[in-house]
């Protein structure tokens, strides 16, 4: 027997089913393609410069972010990923006695960092509505994570809300995960100016049509973001490679493509949200681009039925409390289209 191996529950990603006949929806990519200025920084990428290693600090990039998010440059990390810069922000922000809180449903990451990095953590339960309730996380903590939006639930907080939670709590990091935020919500980067203990993490892999490249950030105080530089320096300095680099900058120098790719989404998700719920299917209030639904037949049964016409959606048997929902991520109109109508087959 070989001892000192470590036992892990990790977290299950959704399936990359492949094929070009499919409609994929279980994963909350975008439906849309990355700007054109991206594949245009793709083709001119010179490889030679693969031979040498990727800047420490992507300064040009966090420049260019600097100024489409309204922040300094050194309030900026780059990571590989949002899951990337989540993980170190565990492992840099949260080092106390008390155990760390997060909704008991939420990004399913959160519980995996929590048990790796033995950090003592609880789970508080959302509402029967699926909502944070401020006044839950005003106890005793070792640090807080809100995603917000929530996933799977797709239900954004008020920013005055999301503040309640923040200034009970302001001897503490309060991670907010804005991984959907431009498909419906307003930002907490206004708060930064009021809280020094507040984290936000971002990432290119939703927005930005990027999720195959592995790119997402962080923003905070200068003195938090020192604390996790020191931590992904003792990890993996060179955690965002040069073609990733590239491309991320030529996305945000492009941000005008992606307004109007979020805002066609969020419209597209409307339109989906009336047409189940004409149907008799309960679906929470999103602000994402999936949408969260309870169906009028078994969950299990609609999932099985989806795919075998080639649709795949998300299906959380394990999870009790949205065992009888499936998480519907938003493609393009006529996509949407074509699900609204097998769903009318099997209810009808």
């Amino acid at each position: 027997m070989i001892r000192g191996l470590r036992e892990i529950e990790p977290y299950v990603a959704g399936s990359q089913p492949q094929g070009k006949r499919i409609i994929k929806l279980n994963t909350n990519e975008n439906a849309y393609p990355p700007s054109p200025k991206v594949a245009d920084a793709l083709k001119a990428f010179d490889s030679a410069d693969l031979r040498k290693y990727s800047t420490l600090t992507q300064e040009e990039l966090r420049q260019s972010l600097s100024a489409h998010l309204g922040v300094a440059a050194d309030q900026i990390i780059l990571g590989n990923g949002s899951d990337d810069i989540l993980s170190m922000a565990f492992l840099a922000f949260f080092n106390n006695d008390e155990p760390i809180l997060f909704p008991d449903l939420t990004y399913g990451f959160y519980k995996v960092w929590a048990n790796l990095y033995d950090i003592a953590y609880r789970e508080v339960p959302l509402t029967s509505q699926f909502e944070i309730a401020p006044s839950d996380y005003q106890t005793l903590n070792g640090g807080l994570v809100v995603a917000n939006p929530n996933a799977p639930t797709g239900i954004y907080k008020p920013l005055d809300e999301l503040e309640k939670i923040i200034q009970a709590n302001q001897d503490v990091v309060v991670i907010i995960d804005e991984a959907y935020i431009n498909f419906g919500g307003k930002t907490a980067l206004p708060l930064l100016e009021k809280y020094k203990n507040v984290f936000i993490t971002r990432t290119f892999s939703k927005d930005a049509s990027l999720a195959g490249l592995r790119v997402g950030y962080g923003v905070g105080s200068p003195e938090l973001i020192k604390v996790i530089e020191a931590v992904k320096n003792s990890l993996n300095p060179y955690a965002v490679d040069s073609i990733a680099e590239k491309l991320a900058l030529a996305a945000v120098d492009d941000w005008d493509y992606y307004s109007n790719n979020c805002q066609k989404i969020m419209e597209i998700r409307d339109w989906f949200t009336k047409e189940l719920a004409a149907i008799g299917f309960e679906v929470l209030p999103s602000s994402a681009n999936f949408v969260l639904v309870k169906p009028t037949l078994a969950a299990q049964e609609l999932f099985q039925y989806l795919q075998t016409k080639n649709i795949y959606v998300r299906y959380f048997p394990r999870v009790e409390r949205i065992k009888d929902y499936l998480r519907i991520s938003i493609g393009r109109q006529e996509e949407m289209e074509k699900v609204i109508m097998i769903i009318q087959e099997v209810v009808s």
